[in-house]
């Protein structure tokens, strides 16, 4: 805890710059960093409470003070703290990244009361892909999409402008994935239900089962667990999480980025499995298909004809992705059933291989959005203000 001596210091620092002002105000440097470093721990409470949420949510009745969600507000308290100094100083941001934030924060401050008006008249939200869900999504989309325009634009150039960069879009594919952790747990929790063992609490089971009307059985818990078709989870997969991989590539402009991203995301996962799974909460798949696929990415850039690479690229990123879904089912979900002596348990949501066609060309439009939108850029700036980024592999 800080001492009342280095509060008294940090608030001689911080008023001189409480002024009024226009946003795309010239911004000291010092200044700068602290704002988007405030970002960045905003962020990682907002990361952690999340992840801690979904697991919770498989074990218990909701709770609005449950401990992730408290985790969740302390992230989201320091964001709208952010989003009012940016807007009543203009420091840190120009008008399209404070726009942008502002809709951002102003749509899941709207959506959190919804949500729970939701959950008092309809009970149990069985999916995370509910209407009021995918508000409080939308509105962390635009609030990170602001905060990555902001230093993009702002940052000087060095290492310490790529690796924050590469970390907001890190959270940028958070965010994005967020909804798909749905079918990650819910495909273990199916395993465990079919090797005689449940991850939830009786009573969470018994109030979704009447919730439902029917028994608690296994067709009610395909229908806790998997609410949504098999196709949705690729899809969206590629579709969306895959197109944040080729904008971070894009802005990024070195060779590795989509990797180290979605590198980054899985690596969180990764270690947050064990510290939930060993702490009595169900266990969930990782998506380590998106490290494949992001590096499917990166090689796709070497192709310097910007609208060849999006085709090939859609192509191979896609098939790289399915493939790897295929594949880590197979090998992972071995792996879980020999720690745990279970049988039959997939490592991944249901591939729906057939779904791979529409998957690649969803991702294709995107990609080709990305590279128009992209050469729009460059060629509406003089050549000295051109983003090297794209101009590099």
């Amino acid at each position: 805890m800080k001492s009342p001596a280095s509060l008294k210091r940090a608030a001689e620092w911080a008023l001189p710059y409480w002024t009024r002002g226009q946003a795309g105000r010239e911004t000291p440097q010092d200044l700068f960093r602290v704002l988007y470093f405030g970002w960045l721990v905003a962020f990682t409470l907002k990361l952690l409470g999340s992840a801690w949420d979904v697991s919770w949510h498989f074990k218990w009745l909701r709770d609005d003070l449950a401990p992730p969600h408290l985790l969740n507000s302390a992230g989201t308290a320091i964001a709208v703290a952010l989003t009012i100094i940016h807007g009543y100083t203009g420091y840190g941001v120009d008008k399209a990244a404070l726009r942008l934030i502002q809709w951002g924060t102003g749509i899941f401050l709207v959506a959190v009361p919804l949500d729970l008006i939701n959950h008092r008249v309809n009970g149990l939200d069985i999916t995370s892909w509910s209407p009021s869900h995918i508000m409080l999504y939308l509105g962390t989309f635009f609030m990170i999409a602001g905060v990555l325009r902001g230093w993009f634009m702002g940052a000087p150039p060095g290492q310490e402008r790529t690796v924050v960069l590469g970390a907001f879009f890190a959270f940028f594919l958070e965010n994005v994935h967020f909804p798909e952790q749905h079918q990650e747990y819910g495909i273990l929790s199916i395993g465990a239900w079919d090797n005689h063992a449940t991850y939830a609490e009786q009573i969470l089971l018994q109030f979704a089962a009447d919730q439902m009307g029917r028994p608690v059985d296994r067709p009610m818990m395909v229908a806790f667990s998997l609410p949504v078709p098999d196709f949705l989870y690729p899809v969206y997969a590629v579709v969306v999480g895959l197109s944040v991989l080729v904008v971070a590539r894009l802005l990024i402009g070195r060779f590795g980025a989509a990797t180290l991203v979605a590198g980054a995301y899985v690596g969180v996962r990764t270690l947050l499995w064990p510290l939930l799974t060993f702490t009595g909460f169900p266990p969930s798949a990782v998506p380590f298909f998106l490290v494949v696929a992001g590096l499917v990415v990166d090689l796709a850039f070497l192709v310097r004809m910007p609208y060849v690479r999006a085709v090939l690229g859609s192509v191979g990123v896609t098939a790289a992705a399915y493939g790897a879904l295929v594949a880590q089912s197979a090998i992972m979900g071995g792996v879980y059933s020999a720690i745990t002596g279970q049988k039959g348990l997939l490592g991944a949501p249901p591939p729906a291989t057939s779904s791979a066609v529409w998957a690649g060309l969803g991702l294709l439009v995107v990609w080709l959005a990305v590279e128009w939108l992209a050469a729009r850029r460059r060629g509406s700036q003089p050549i000295e203000a051109r983003v090297i980024a794209t101009a590099t592999p």
